[in-house]
């Protein structure tokens, strides 16, 4: 099997090739990155670093891959950036989709398709609506959920109009070895990791503690992605998701129960999104029924790979 990989650089992507070199060993994989600084796992056997916005790269690229199989990961996927710079990410995330699709058309290609998506697109909901399946209204509540709208509809319009094979995953939150630090996990454990340093004063800086979200070991996300390729049916949406919600404050207590460090916390305004939903919780049923999937890692183990992977991270910095 030939496989692609957009955004094969990124905190998913990297965990994605480890994912399919250990449960597919591919024929080939490849990877396309953006920034120069973007590192690929060793797994993948081509790098390609292209601006997917561009329909004749893209063109290329899929000539020279030839892909069985194509995992789009590469996408804008801060929430408070897309409110900075809206168009920004609407045209990142809708153009480099619609240029893949129409590039395996003019080739002549039918490779399995999994769009990621996300578990932003159903916006805020009831509790009684709890937990968001499938076919939970959609209710987008910032641009980049916008954006992860049109790249779900559109991957459904390209399987009813062109019978591509396009499956697509809607992931609620992920986290794990890895991730950025503007992400929250990371962004706590950062700070704990300088703080039991020294390189930072013992105070941590959040944003709303209330909110409570679905979080999901990145490793059992990658994990799904690849069963939705191998055994989804096409045309269809599938929820990844564990189907528990935590508090942001839980979250931050279990990483400061990780610490031998006293450390008080302090409200940063910054860190406030203009819209937060109270609560996100997903039922991944329709995925465990097709697939078999199951989440394996708890929240805690995450939590503690995460802060080491951020105390390690610390020690290569000056």
């Amino acid at each position: 099997m030939r496989a692609l990989i957009t955004g094969a650089g990124g905190f998913v992507g990297v965990h994605l090739a480890a994912c399919l070199e250990r449960c597919e060993r591919p024929a080939q994989l490849f990877g396309t990155t953006y920034l120069p600084s973007e590192r690929v796992h060793p797994a993948v056997a081509e790098q390609h670093r292209i601006d997917l916005k561009d329909y004749g790269e893209v063109l290329k690229l899929i000539a020279r891959c030839k892909p069985d199989a194509i995992y789009h990961l590469a996408a804008q996927a801060f929430v408070p950036r897309s409110f900075e710079d809206p168009w920004e990410t609407l045209e990142n995330n809708i153009r480099a989709q619609l240029n893949i699709f129409q590039a395996c058309l003019e080739m002549k290609l039918r490779p399995r398709i999994l769009i990621v998506s996300s578990a932003e697109i159903y916006g805020e909901v009831s509790p009684a609506q709890l937990p968001m399946g499938e076919d939970t209204e959609i209710r987008p509540t910032n641009p980049y959920s916008v954006s992860k709208v049109a790249q779900d509809m559109l991957g459904l319009q390209y399987y009813l109009s062109h019978d591509l094979p396009i499956m697509r995953a809607r992931p609620f939150n992920h986290i794990g070895p890895g991730q950025n630090n503007r992400f929250v996990a990371p962004a706590f454990a950062a700070q704990i990791a300088r703080i039991e340093e020294g390189r930072q004063e013992a105070v941590i800086y959040v944003g709303n503690l209330a909110a409570k979200r679905d979080f999901t070991d990145v490793r059992d996300i990658v994990r799904a992605y690849r069963m939705i390729v191998n055994s989804g049916k096409p045309g269809e949406a599938y929820n990844v998701a564990s189907g528990c919600a935590y508090s942001i404050q839980e979250l931050l207590d279990s990483l400061l129960a990780l610490s031998h460090a006293r450390i008080e916390t302090r409200v940063d305004p910054a860190r406030l999104r203009p819209v937060d939903v109270p609560e996100i919780r997903g039922d991944a049923s329709k995925l465990r029924r097709d697939t078999g999937w199951a989440p394996t890692f708890t929240f805690e183990t995450t939590l503690r790979d995460v802060l080491a992977d951020c105390r390690e991270r610390l020690t290569q910095q000056p």
